[in-house]
């Protein structure tokens, strides 16, 4: 049996990106994409993305990050590495 090789990333997504179901966009996405991790508003305006899962699976994240869905408007997605964490479910965090 192939063991799963874990990695994890940080993204931060820029534009019209609160308010437009975004971050349930990013949830669907991830579960998905068998990701864990999370999704949050910040209050600069921007949406805090973090996952865990193989690398395969992060840059098609990335890729649908990017588009987000039918109401938003995209304006930029910074992304880096980040230390894996052990979570088991992707999840939305709180705003406050």
């Amino acid at each position: 049996m192939k063991q799963r090789k874990d990695t994890a990333r940080l993204y931060w997504v820029r534009g019209l990106v609160q308010g437009v179901g975004y971050r349930y966009f990013v949830q669907r996405a991830a579960n998905e994409l068998d990701l864990a991790g999370y999704v949050k508003n910040l209050d600069d305006g921007r949406v805090e993305v973090y996952a865990v899962g193989t690398a395969e699976n992060l840059e098609e994240l990335a890729s649908r990050l990017k588009v987000g869905p039918a109401y938003a408007d995209v304006r930029g997605v910074d992304e880096e590495p980040a230390p894996v964490h052990s979570v088991s479910s992707f999840r939305i965090e709180p705003s406050w």
